[in-house]
């Protein structure tokens, strides 16, 4: 690129700049001022009393009925909605489970592994709750007590359901948790 290209450049942007500047600066107007804003910013002038005294108003007498007019009607309240009675008492009904429950189907085999693992945590878990009886356990530690419960009672109705798979978690954690509990004495 030539020198004088690149000044021609450079005059042509600098011109472009100034024309971008200066169009703004024309159609800016300036505020026009109102008549609200000279009246707040001079309060009115309020004239001193003279040393006359007030002239008491006149009396005016005004007839009223023996009795007023009415405005409103009276409306009659609304009617009670019907509420439909209960239903009788329907006599005691065999209790249904909510939701059906899936078990998988096991072989024999681990059927047996299940119902021998199930039975082991249990064992674990009531020896190691044997260790906290007698010890003073401050909240936390029988927060864990609680949910060892907890998982023990749910492990023993999973037994009862036949879930055995459910059981082993069951009585595994309650085992683990039971764990934790005679760690922290």
């Amino acid at each position: 690129m030539s020198l004088r290209a690149e000044s021609t450049r450079k005059w042509l942007v600098l011109l472009c700049a100034m024309a971008v500047w200066s169009v703004g600066c024309f159609t800016k107007q300036p505020p026009k001022s109102s008549i609200m804003t000279i009246v707040n910013l001079h309060p009115p002038i309020v004239p001193a009393s003279t040393g006359t005294a007030l002239v008491e108003p006149p009396e005016i007498n005004v007839e009223t009925a023996e009795e007023p007019p009415e405005i409103a009607t009276m409306r009659p309240a609304p009617a009670k909605p019907h509420v439909t009675p209960a239903p009788a008492a329907e006599p005691d009904k065999p209790e249904k489970h909510a939701e059906p429950v899936i078990v998988p189907e096991l072989s024999s085999q681990e059927l047996e592994s299940a119902k021998a693992e199930t039975q082991h945590n249990l064992d674990l878990m009531d020896k190691n709750l044997a260790q906290t009886t007698g010890k003073s356990l401050n909240a936390s530690q029988q927060d864990l007590v609680s949910k060892v419960h907890g998982f023990a009672d749910n492990a023993r109705e999973a037994i009862r359901g036949g879930d055995w798979v459910r059981a082993k978690n069951l009585a595994k954690k309650a085992e683990v948790l039971s764990e934790e509990l005679v760690a922290g004495l």
